[in-house]
């Protein structure tokens, strides 16, 4: 029996794996919403080894604004990337970033969900590296290519599991919905990136942000789960997770797994709800306006 591989490493077991005989692949995953390209932080200091793989033309497909932001790659088009960033069959491999793991966890996730056995993200990313005193590179790296075999994306390792937006719609009806995005725009104070404002009716609000520590790194297990328990999530349940675009979602379902649920994640998020006029929107805090909808 396949033994689950534990979804995070510390600097200091990543540092020992990269001195032995198996060393992992490294994956530089740095985005941000008002910076997506990280190519020049990427030359100017990443991991020894680590290879940059772009967020929005290599972990995202493209399609309508119902689709959303961010719409899973085809699974051709994924295995082609992997294969770039030297992936071969059997290989481990570790995914970071520095901003918390917020964009590297998609990598995580999509590597998960298309049966590659050995993926974990670096706790803390870059910043935990450095503070560590561990050694940096500079310029590009080219790797000899990979010939790694993805399967086609879906309910993949550890049970996580994608669902689509007429599920996620209905989710709360047998399950948790869980909206990962900032509280105030889950309350529809602010929005500042999709078309509407709100959250989907029934989803309760669980920021991703508050699954870290002041050092960036994730809260224990038992805090996660008792985070998620305080905010009304079964996690022995049914539970899907969004936020904006199915980025930092990935985040909050690789919480989710190490608070003990097996969480599905809904790709187009927010960004494609919010883009049919034709679905109904709740704004503010449900336990204060149940029925505050908007169509």
């Amino acid at each position: 029996m396949e033994t689950t591989v534990h979804p995070l490493v510390t600097a200091a077991e990543l540092e020992r794996e990269l001195r032995g005989p198996r060393a992992p692949r490294l994956l530089d995953v740095r985005w941000r919403l008002d910076r997506p390209d990280g190519r020049d932080d990427h030359r100017a200091g990443h991991l020894p080894g680590a290879v940059y793989v772009d967020l929005d033309s290599e972990l995202a497909g493209h399609g309508a604004a119902i689709d959303g932001r961010h719409p899973l790659p085809g699974t051709a088009d994924l295995q082609a990337s992997a294969r770039r960033w030297g992936l071969g069959r059997g290989d481990a491999v570790v995914v970071y970033d520095d901003l918390g793991g917020l964009s590297a966890a998609r990598a995580w996730w999509l590597l998960r969900v298309s049966g590659v056995a050995d993926v974990r993200l670096l706790d803390g990313g870059l910043a935990a590296w450095r503070t560590a005193g561990l050694p940096v590179e500079q310029g590009e790296v080219t790797p000899v290519p990979g010939d790694v075999v993805l399967e086609p994306i879906g309910a993949g390792r550890d049970g996580l599991g994608v669902v689509d937006t007429e599920e996620a719609g209905e989710w709360p009806e047998h399950g948790t919905l869980v909206d990962s995005r900032a509280a105030e725009r889950f309350r529809g104070d602010v929005e500042p990136v999709d078309p509407r404002a709100g959250h989907v009716p029934g989803a309760l609000s669980v920021p991703t942000a508050g699954n870290l520590g002041p050092d960036g790194t994730f809260l224990e297990p038992a805090a996660l789960a008792a985070r998620y328990r305080e905010a009304g999530v079964d996690l022995e349940g049914d539970v899907a997770v969004y936020c904006g675009s199915g980025v930092t979602a990935a985040h909050a379902a690789l919480a989710l797994t190490l608070a003990g649920a097996r969480p599905a994640l809904w790709p187009g998020s927010w960004s494609a709800w919010s883009s049919d006029p034709a679905r109904p929107v709740a704004v503010g805090d449900p336990s204060d306006a149940p029925d505050d909808r908007r169509p």
